[in-house]
């Protein structure tokens, strides 16, 4: 897995708010679209050149085209990006205050420490 990728993914969405609502309409596009157009350009390859190390595995492309933060967290994405960008995505679908947080701490209460690793 490229934790580091994921997580960068992660976290420039989380950051730019018509990302955010372009992954919350088009998940599967959207990462897509990243991994083509995005990916390559955190290592500054000049246009036309591409990484091949620069991919998503399928098992984090699957868990990211379909907002699985549990599958992401298992896979090793760093907790604190899932949770701020999911807050973003999904909070306004929860009329009870802290809503989405309490979800997902509840989907993700089976684990405990030892937390899987999260260092990139």
């Amino acid at each position: 897995m490229s934790k580091y990728l994921v997580n960068k993914f992660l976290y420039t969405v989380d950051r730019d708010p018509e990302l955010v609502e372009r992954y919350r309409e088009d998940p599967r596009g959207t990462v897509e679209w990243w991994e083509a157009e995005r990916a390559n350009l955190i290592l500054n390859c000049p246009p036309g050149e591409h990484s091949t190390w620069l991919r998503f595995t399928d098992a984090e492309r699957e868990a990211l085209a379909t907002h699985d933060y549990v599958a992401l967290f298992e896979l090793g994405a760093h907790n604190f990006l899932t949770l701020t960008l999911f807050i973003g995505l999904f909070e306004r679908d929860y009329a009870e205050p802290l809503g989405f947080q309490r979800e997902y701490a509840a989907r993700l209460s089976r684990w405990t420490v030892p937390y899987p690793d999260i260092s990139t």
